[in-house]
Formats: structure tokens, C-alpha cells, sequence
């Protein structure tokens, strides 16, 4: 399967007309036809259902779609990340984060480094071991997570610990409380992220686990985004760290937990043992003030 294959796809996703999306590649509609049915065949799975009304997407080629989306914005914004830099001869820096510290240092740390120009950005989610391989290989220069791993090439440090928040959908019974976990246990359950692991979804189970409390797990999710979509459905309830509460979405409230000590880590990971440099010396001074 190549990028081309994707984009393809996509184009007949949002078009759910071939004749059009034949139009639009410059192309007659029988070859285009023939490279969705043979990328179905790979896939071993329908994508699209086709009727008299035109195609429409399968359960299954909406989840592709929006992974083939994803894969083809990062490529993208990878080509134009590498032709920003090679114009403006500026170091590329590159930072890789878990989708939950997003709302909160991290784009005030990505502003003020855009602000002073010194360097050209690149934004990567993955996380804390993805992290930890793309630093190995030369693909960040520092990551944000909040799992600790051991490993002899990087160094990690605790910027703080972060308090966790019940996100529940509006109109629930603890939505006025601070519930303990022994509350929050009687309820579905969603986990992010859904894979890989370990992720904080180990996390989170492990806090009930600790305390021999029984969860029933009804879901779970890649992306931080879909999990609050699954609150606000009312199809349960998931723990977040508190910066996600500057994601304000309808049908969803956010509420501390009885027990304040319940926190999670945003955790700095770099290379150990290199060189310092003056663009990583203003990065840790940013991140004294915004911690």
C-alpha cells in the first residue's frame, strides 16, 4: 500500500462519488474503480457500500478513512515543515507529545519558541515510548509524556504532577460531587488510549486496581478527542488530566476527585548526555515559567 493509494481513497471518501473523484484525479472512473476494489481486497474488508443512492462509507472505511486522513495531514505537514526550514535555514526542533498535555504548556512553549524565531518547529504526536524511540533515532529533540521509562540513552524529569478530573456527561449523579474512586467504580468506564501500550489507560486502571476496586470497561479509544465525544454520548465516564479541562465540549462536565492525591505526571524526556545548546537552554526557561 503507498500514500498514493490513500489519497485516493480519501478523495472518493469525501467525494462518495466516483465519477467526481475520477474528475478530480484526472482519470476515467474504471481504473479508479478497480484500485478501491483491490485496496478492499488488501484490507480483506468493504469500504464502501454501493447502492442506488451512490456509494456511502462502511463502518469499517470510516475508521480507515480517518486514519488515512491523519497519516496523510502528518506527511504533509512533514513536507511543509522540511520546506520552511530549508528556505529560512533555521535548526528544525522537533517535539513529541501524548494528546493530553496539549491544552495546557505545551502550545504556550510552542508560541514563545515560534515568537523568538529560533527554530523551526516540528509538532509529532506519539506517545511516551514512541517518544522514547523517535529521541533514540534522532527523529525529536524532546518529548512530553507522562509515563516513566527506563532507559540508559534518556534522560527524563517530572515538570509536575497534575491532578486527574472525572470528565462525565452532563446530568450525571456525581456531577455536583468530588467522587471517590469507589463512586466513579460503579459506573462504565472509557479508557484512552486504546493502543499502544503502556499508555495512561494502564495508568487509570491501576489506581482502581490498587484499591481491589472492580471497573467495567465499555470502551476504548485511540484519541483523547473520541473519548470525550463517548462521555458526552453518555455511554460512560473517563478520567483526564486536568489541563484537558480547557476543552470545553457540550454535554460534558468536569469534576475533581475526592482524593487530591490522585495526579498524573507531565514528564520531559530528552537525549542524555548531549550538548547543551542555546535553543534548548531557552526551551528550559520557558518551561521554568509556564510549569
Amino acid at each position: 500500500m503507498e500514500l498514493r493509494h490513500l489519497r485516493l481513497f480519501c478523495l472518493v471518501a469525501e467525494e462518495l462519488n466516483l465519477t467526481r473523484a475520477a474528475q478530480r484525479l484526472h482519470m476515467t472512473q474504471p481504473p479508479l474503480s478497480r484500485q478501491i476494489k483491490a485496496l478492499e481486497e488488501e484490507l480483506g474488508s468493504q469500504l464502501f457500500r454501493r447502492g442506488p443512492q451512490g456509494l456511502a462509507l462502511t463502518a469499517t472505511g470510516q475508521v480507515f478513512y480517518e486514519h488515512a486522513r491523519q497519516i496523510l495531514d502528518k506527511v504533509e505537514t512533514s513536507v511543509a515543515t522540511i520546506r520552511r526550514m530549508e528556505r529560512s535555514q533555521r535548526p528544525l526542533f522537533g517535539i513529541g507529545f501524548v494528546p493530553s498535555v496539549f491544552y495546557g504548556q505545551l502550545p504556550l512553549l510552542a508560541r514563545e519558541l515560534r515568537q523568538k524565531d529560533k527554530a523551526e518547529l516540528s509538532l509529532v504526536e506519539l506517545t511516551t515510548v514512541q517518544q522514547i524511540q523517535a529521541l533514540k533515532a534522532g527523529r525529536i529533540d524532546i518529548g512530553f509524556g507522562r509515563l516513566r521509562v527506563d532507559d540508559p540513552d534518556v534522560e527524563q524529569r517530572v515538570l509536575f504532577d497534575e491532578p486527574l478530573l472525572a470528565a462525565l456527561p452532563t446530568g450525571h449523579p456525581l456531577e455536583d460531587t468530588r467522587p471517590s474512586l469507589e463512586e466513579l467504580a460503579r459506573y462504565p468506564l472509557i479508557l484512552f488510549p486504546a493502543r499502544p501500550r503502556p499508555s495512561l489507560a494502564d495508568m487509570v486502571q491501576g489506581l482502581f486496581h490498587r484499591r481491589g476496586l472492580k471497573i467495567r470497561v465499555v470502551q476504548e479509544t485511540n484519541e483523547l478527542q473520541t473519548a470525550l465525544g463517548l462521555v458526552a454520548s453518555n455511554l460512560g465516564i473517563t478520567l483526564v488530566p486536568e489541563q484537558v479541562r480547557n476543552v470545553q465540549r457540550q454535554g460534558i462536565g468536569y469534576v475533581p476527585l475526592a482524593d487530591a492525591s490522585l495526579t498524573t505526571p507531565v514528564i520531559c524526556s530528552r537525549r542524555k548526555g548531549e550538548a547543551d545548546t542555546p535553543l534548548m537552554r531557552e526551551v528550559d526557561a520557558i518551561l521554568a515559567r509556564v510549569q
